[in-house]
């Protein structure tokens, strides 16, 4: 029995130690086999170990973004890998030449059945050296938009928004036109289609635009928003309101946060969004009118009481940044066009309660209206109180128009939104109206008394250059005008 035993023992032995094939003059045995198994899965299981590694502690402690984390882990484990499997065959006694040569001649013959799998795989190293897509990324190509969640050298995986994973081959990718939405940033551009009523105002319905743009959390101040008025239709004038938003791959809950907003502004302002109107022929008109006459009469009768009851409880329009901006002395005879423009320039800032807008003495640089709430006027050194102002008021717009430093503190009472036109908005203004400026100088010259006093402040202060004093104060405005605006 022991003998049988041994004789089995000695039968696997050999078995297992017995030449296979050979490679070259290496005599490769079914042991051999099974060693480099064992060790590939090590080296493998390894890799991935390190890649993990490198990706979730390593680079991230080095402050390195997650795209690039994923591209350097890939790298390097590939790489780690690579040189694992060499050293492991070089280690059981094969000849890494050798093999190069049988590798090659093997590659010819697989290079054809594995065309896909070869290009994909070199597809991948492209996208993790060029970096032209990386970890995190939302991309849109083919019909498919999502993020990129992973980048492996043989497909890439994209989430949608709707939180399925598309399996992608590398080789689409790169031979495929890629619109990179977050390339350098999340920062794009949308555009929104708007239809008022023929009988809307264009200036109130742009400044409505605006004031929806503002209000809309994912809306970006700069570049600031845009309404376009791109023209007439059959039943209603077009607007389009175009806003840079903080990040695009929220567009339709952007989009649809800011058609609320829109429907919501638009009413309040009473500007109807119209129905599709058609002209109805009858051949016969006179066989209506028995009937058109009874209705009339029972209109009258029934309807006419009830629908002015609802006319005189109709709460009055709301007082718009156009009204407000009339009621400054120096725009007060602006067109509709330069005041839209105006209303283009500015932007909204929010004041919450009992914080500071400016202090005395600092450059006067922007003009304010309060659309809401109140603000409190003093001045800090020698804790003199002026005045309060409240919706409707407005201030700073001779500290915009000739840089008159502030006199006195501003602070919010409450939470308060005011409109602002800053100097940069205004610059821009005047350099594409130039005769903005002279209309501007005729309001201003106006009132003479004022602008001497100011004047006189200003050269004590020693603000006053030279070259743009001048006795006369309309000509010394005009000289400071195109001095400080460049014109």
């Amino acid at each position: 029995m022991t003998k049988l035993l041994e004789e089995f023992l000695t039968n696997v032995s050999t078995l297992f130690t017995d030449e296979l094939f050979s490679i070259g003059r290496e005599e490769i045995s079914i042991r051999d086999v099974i060693h480099l198994i064992v060790w590939h899965l090590i080296v493998i299981v390894l890799c991935r170990h390190l890649r993990n590694f490198l990706k979730k502690r390593l680079l991230v402690r080095l402050n390195i973004d997650e795209g690039n984390r994923e591209a350097i882990a890939t790298i390097i484990s590939y790489t780690i890998g690579t040189l694992g499997i060499l050293i492991v065959l070089q280690a059981s006694g094969l000849n890494v030449t050798s093999l190069a040569v049988v590798a090659g001649g093997l590659g010819v013959g697989i290079g054809f059945g594995l065309q896909d799998i070869t290009k994909n795989f070199v597809s991948g190293f492209t996208l993790l050296f060029e970096r032209t897509i990386k970890l995190g990324d939302f991309v849109e190509f083919d019909g498919l938009s999502g993020y990129v969640s992973t980048i492996s050298l043989r497909t890439t995986l994209i989430r949608t928004r709707e939180g399925g994973h598309v399996v992608v081959p590398n080789s689409k990718i790169v031979e495929s036109k890629v619109l990179n939405w977050s390339y350098d940033n999340y920062h794009a551009r949308i555009h929104i289609p708007v239809g008022v009523d023929y009988g809307s105002d264009p200036v109130i319905v742009t400044e409505t635009l605006l004031k929806s743009a503002y209000m809309e959390r994912y809306v970006l101040h700069e570049p600031a928003p845009l309404a376009l008025f791109t023209g007439f239709g059959e039943s209603s004038l077009n607007f389009e309101l175009r806003v840079w938003v903080k990040r695009i791959d929220k567009e339709p809950d952007i989009k649809s946060s800011l058609n609320f907003i829109i429907e919501y502004n638009l009413r309040q302002q009473r500007i109807t969004i119209p129905y599709p109107q058609r002209d109805l022929w009858l051949k016969n008109p006179e066989v209506l009118n028995p009937i058109r006459l009874q209705r009339k009469n029972n209109q009258a009768t029934s309807y006419l009481p009830h629908q002015e009851l609802t006319e005189q409880q109709e709460p009055p329009r709301p007082l718009t940044v156009k009204d407000l901006l009339c009621q400054v002395t120096y725009f007060e005879n602006f067109t509709d066009l330069e005041i839209r423009q105006l209303i283009e320039i500015g932007y909204r800032r929010r004041l919450r309660a009992s914080e500071i807008l400016f202090h005395e003495d600092e450059p006067g640089n922007a003009f304010y209206i309060i659309l809401t709430g109140s603000v409190e006027v003093f001045v800090a050194k020698i804790h003199k109180y002026l005045t309060t102002l409240e919706a409707g008021k407005f201030f700073g717009e001779l500290s915009l128009l000739l840089g008159i430093p502030r006199t006195a503190t501003v602070r919010a009472l409450e939470d308060t939104m005011l409109f602002v036109i800053n100097k940069k908005g205004f610059e821009n203004l005047l350099q594409e109206q130039p005769g903005l400026s002279e209309i501007i100088i005729e309001e201003l010259g106006k009132h003479q008394e004022e602008l001497t006093q100011r004047q006189q402040e200003l050269r004590k202060l020693g603000l006053v250059d030279q070259e743009e004093d001048d006795k006369n104060p309309v000509i010394w405005v005009r000289k400071r005008l195109n001095k400080l605006f460049g014109l």
